[in-house]
């Protein structure tokens, strides 16, 4: 910046990183999806989010400044995320390949497009506290700057907080246990729906004897669209997978969880069919409903007959 401009305002700058720093830290957490690792992919995250808040806090002081081609170069520089979206499909999608449930690349887009997402949050928590740290500062002295971008930033973190994640299964759909059974003799049933043929003697009896059913039924239209969605009941089963296990290996095609809809009788319903490693029913359906929708099943307005009838006979639903 030129030496002739004004003093640079280093409390609304400071106070933008530092809130849009620490909000990206809550956000980021290594669970079940197992991304991002630890430590590389966690360093990457935070530098990445530091990037962010730099960006964020320093827009408004440089427009104050009338630094305006500074100020240029920052939104320039904010609009590089979304390549960095596309580098994390790569590499989840690299891990892809040797993984025995995949996550599909819905549920691998999600994923992605979170972490842009969450960038710029960053970024929103740090123009929103700069901004009001600058201003306070303007008006009324440096004690105020810290006071008011404090507090403001502490509304801006938890307000992301609350948006970071949209709706999970759990809040569309019910969740059950149904019992399995086999029907002409290697047709594979979890409650009222067909799942596959199971060939070998042994493999049914292992169905019968270790295997869960779970059935899920659509209480809203969102919740229809995402069981309709093929990414979706791939995300679920993959959670099923990450969570609970699975006992299968490379070659037993038949052991992998499937998730299929109630066809041809078009109920709107699907099920799935696990062989836990550990049999407790109570974190099985929560492992299911823990899912979160995705986007692409967001898009998705399908309405099953029976969905219908249950939105004639109840009010309201999404």
């Amino acid at each position: 910046m030129s030496g002739q401009g004004p003093p640079v305002d280093w409390i609304s700058i400071g106070l933008g990183i530092g809130f849009g720093v620490v909000v990206r830290l809550i956000l980021l957490k290594k669970d079940y999806r197992h991304y991002p690792g630890y430590p590389a992919g966690f360093v990457a995250q935070v530098t990445i989010a530091f990037f962010a808040a730099v960006i964020g806090a320093a827009f408004f002081p440089a427009l104050v400044a009338k630094e305006y081609q500074a100020a240029t170069f920052l939104v320039l520089a904010a609009t590089q995320f979304s390549g960095l979206r596309k580098v994390e499909v790569d590499k989840l999608s690299a891990i892809e390949q040797l993984t025995l449930v995949q996550r599909g690349p819905s549920y691998i887009q999600g994923i992605a497009q979170e972490f842009e997402e969450r960038n710029y949050l960053v970024m929103g928590v740090a123009v929103v506290t700069a901004l009001a740290a600058s201003l306070s500062e303007l008006e009324f002295g440096h004690l105020w700057a810290w006071v008011v971008g404090g507090a403001v930033g502490l509304v801006a973190m938890l307000i992301a907080h609350l948006v970071k994640s949209g709706p999970e299964l759990g809040d569309v759909c019910e969740v059950e246990i149904a019992p399995l059974r086999f029907e002409q003799g290697s047709l594979l049933y979890a409650g009222p729906v067909m799942l596959m043929e199971v060939g070998l003697p042994k493999a049914r009896e292992r169905y019968l004897k270790d295997g869960v059913g779970i059935l899920l039924t659509p209480r809203t239209p969102r919740g229809a669209g995402a069981i309709w969605d093929l990414g979706q009941r791939q995300a679920i089963v993959y959670n099923l997978y990450e969570i609970i296990g699975s006992k299968t290996d490379i070659g037993y095609s038949e052991r992998i969880p499937i998730c299929r809809m109630d066809l041809p009788e078009g109920t709107g319903k699907a099920a799935i069919a696990l062989l836990p490693l550990a049999n407790d029913p109570d974190r099985i359906l929560e492992a299911v409903k823990r899912t979160p929708v995705l986007e692409t099943a967001k898009a998705h307005s399908v309405y099953s007959p029976a969905l219908i009838a249950w939105q004639r006979s109840h009010e309201g639903g999404e």
